[in-house]
């Protein structure tokens, strides 16, 4: 088909098509009802505004959130550093409330011991040394050897060195420590002597029925008065070749982590 036929085709297409549209048109002007290609095109148009609303609000968000930026890293910034005080804070007042605690346990022991000198751990030995530590009060404080160290929970030792502002504690499991002893259900008589990480009773009578749980407290010696917790029995050892029983305890103070103590002279 030669090109002047093809153009002829194409001319007689659009004349049928506005033809045929200008038909519909004049029928529904006619019968008074909207025209099919009115309604098309408004739904063109429409579309066609939403789209360019939708690109428009885009392009303005993406540019706020750009000038906005800066003011949001401040503010992140300033959210960052009151949440570090606020953890640094409560930290300080778990420390304030450790020591008031720490300190009205003192003050509960002076009630029994008006004398009692208080003081703070400020020194440990080395690992592998003896099981002692080291108190901020001496002999100028009246501080004085052998005398008793009490934590609120109960005995921690007793004083074995003594300088003008400090003083040497030898802790209730040290090899060394021997402590009169007494299981406060049923009055057992022993002696409380120190196993390293632990409380050793011995000397106890085979037919003291000693029990698991049992509560050993302090008899009336030279260094500590009466009734004062030692430990509780966590373990009996029982030999019949032996005219004694033995007993282990643990200790009724966290030894190995002691702050403020009452030294308190017999």
């Amino acid at each position: 088909m030669r090109t002047e036929e093809r153009k002829l085709l194409v001319l007689l297409a659009i004349v049928i098509v506005a033809a045929l549209l200008a038909i519909v048109q004049i029928r529904a002007e006619r019968s008074g009802e909207p025209s099919p290609i009115a309604v098309a095109a408004s739904y063109l148009i429409a579309g066609s505004e939403n789209v360019v609303a939708s690109v428009g609000n885009a392009i303005g968000g993406g540019a706020s959130a750009v000038l906005s930026f800066p003011s949001l890293r401040a503010r992140n910034a300033a959210l960052v550093a009151a949440n570090e005080a606020l953890l640094e804070r409560n930290a300080r007042l778990h420390q304030e409330l450790a020591d008031a605690l720490a300190i009205a346990g003192i003050h509960r022991l002076r009630e029994n011991d008006p004398q009692g000198i208080p003081a703070r751990v400020i020194g440990f030995p080395p690992e592998g040394a003896t099981r002692s530590i080291t108190i901020d009060r001496g002999s100028l404080a009246g501080v004085r050897r052998d005398d008793g160290v009490l934590a609120p929970g109960g005995v921690v030792g007793r004083v074995s060195q003594v300088t003008p502002l400090e003083a040497t504690v030898v802790l209730a499991t040290d090899f060394s420590s021997r402590i009169p002893a007494i299981v406060r259900n049923g009055r057992w008589w022993g002696i409380a002597r120190g196993n390293l990480h632990s409380i050793r009773l011995d000397y106890v009578t085979l037919d003291a029925n000693l029990r698991v749980g049992d509560v050993v407290v302090t008899g009336n010696g030279r260094t500590f008065r009466a009734g004062i917790p030692i430990g509780r029995i966590v373990k009996i050892d029982r030999n019949d070749s032996s005219l004694y029983q033995t007993a282990i305890l643990q200790p009724s103070v966290r030894l190995n982590a002691l702050d403020r103590l009452l030294v308190v002279a017999r």
